[in-house]
């Protein structure tokens, strides 16, 4: 590739499809390649187009359904897009062995949302946040000229709070809070703070910088629990070892990254499978884990009957409405299988797939381990790469594993050995 440039002067402007091929020309893609990037399955090209720059194609990854959920007495079927293996299959497992004691009981509380409007260059932080509090109902008013429909929810914004900093530099941040309804939120909040903003300046005599909504939720949470029979964990000996496995997570941040993983495996795939925005959770969920220093997102007990009981708190920011949730297909087929009516059912079923994500993970690691499951869906998808039927999946699977050689050459040889042998 010497001589050649990244910079494409216009490609944005271009055609998809010529846009892919000046993308195939810097990168020497053969037109096999670029067959498989001019597809664009049940998505069509100009949704894509309009929702990010520079489109070539779009990125298929697999859909599943978990089974087995049962969450405030209702039953759900949770469409969950992955690439990684067993976490399906081990969130289903965990619905399911919830079962027996009720399923999950979960909770959201109001689509809160906080806006933050940095004004600097300020005489008096004392004076200015005085000034800033005497106009706190017209700021609001003003906030609520920006969307009609969450007005006439009887939603919107509800108050301000103001907070001066001194150092690193002098500062007044605002934070203008709101109830979004159904929606995630971001588009409406950075609104509110963009029209408000200008007033602000004016009363303060300051100047704004920063106008944007705040990712860490921590007045939009899900709370979720479940207890697990001792019986179908694997016994006294597999609920201490959970326990003591979670004890490790409250005292080592190293152990309570990876505890948290687990938490989010199952939550973005949710939320890549409805199309919400996995990342504001991501930031929300480990800014609220470290509140007082890094901490697990669930907590775990032992009852005194020697059942185990399994809660989470997680801030939860998804919308049902707005968004990409109504543009993609897709996107609305999976939210009609999840059949959550509002953002706050939404909050709770996602509450609840991270507990079961969460319980699955622990308890494998406290008893078998994890990678005996990993493994074998590892072989099948190095099966599946190196060119087997159907007919020959298993075969070749079983002696990856038996042989504990999970690579593409032990697959072609086995392959190769089969098929002669047929």
């Amino acid at each position: 590739m010497e001589g050649r440039s990244s910079v494409i002067p216009g490609l944005h402007k271009l055609p998809i499809a010529d846009r892919l091929r000046s993308v195939a020309k810097f990168s020497d893609l053969t037109e096999s390649e670029i067959s498989s990037l001019g597809g664009f399955g049940s998505m069509p090209e100009n949704v894509a187009d309009g929702m990010i720059e520079n489109v070539i194609s779009v990125m298929e990854i697999p859909l599943g359904v978990a089974t087995n959920f049962l969450i405030n007495g209702k039953e759900y079927l949770i469409p969950m897009a992955i690439e990684e293996a067993s976490v399906i299959a081990a969130c289903s497992n965990a619905a399911k062995m919830s079962r027996p004691t009720g399923g999950f009981t979960a909770y959201a509380s109001e689509s809160i949302m906080v806006g933050q409007i940095q004004i600097l260059g300020l005489d008096s932080l004392d004076d200015a946040r005085i000034r800033v509090l005497q106009a706190e109902s017209k700021i609001v008013e003003m906030a609520n000229t920006k969307s009609r429909t969450l007005k006439e929810k009887g939603a919107g914004a509800r108050t301000i709070e103001v907070y001066p900093f001194d150092i690193p530099e002098k500062m007044l941040v605002v934070h203008l809070i709101v109830d979004v309804s159904d929606a995630m939120g971001a588009n409406i909040v950075n609104s509110m703070c963009e029209h408000v903003a200008p007033f602000l300046e004016e009363i303060t005599g300051g100047r704004v910088n920063l106008r944007i909504l705040s990712n860490l939720t921590d007045r939009r949470m899900a709370y979720a629990s479940a207890v697990f029979r001792k019986d179908l964990v694997g016994g006294e000996e597999i609920v201490e070892n959970i326990i003591s496995s979670y004890n490790l997570a409250l005292i080592d941040p190293y152990r309570a990254a990876t505890h948290n993983k687990g938490i989010m495996n199952g939550i973005d795939a949710v939320l890549v499978a409805t199309m919400n925005d996995w990342r504001a959770i991501e930031a929300g969920a480990h800014a609220f884990a470290s509140f007082g220093g890094y901490k697990p997102l669930t907590s775990y007990s032992k009852l005194p009957n020697g059942d185990l009981s399994v809660s989470i708190a997680i801030p939860m920011a998804v919308g049902t409405v707005g968004g990409s949730t109504n543009t993609v297909p897709k996107a609305r087929i999976t939210r009609k299988i999840l059949n959550v009516m509002d953002a706050r059912e939404f909050a709770s079923v996602l509450a609840s797939v991270g507990l079961a994500q969460n319980f699955a993970a622990v308890r494998a690691l406290s008893a078998e381990g994890i990678q005996s499951g990993h493994m074998k869906l590892h072989a099948r998808n190095i099966a599946i790469s190196s060119g087997a039927t159907a007919s020959e999946m298993e075969r070749v699977v079983d002696e990856m594993l038996r042989s504990r050689d999970i690579s593409p050459s032990s697959a072609r040889s086995i392959l190769d050995r089969l098929r002669k042998n047929s």
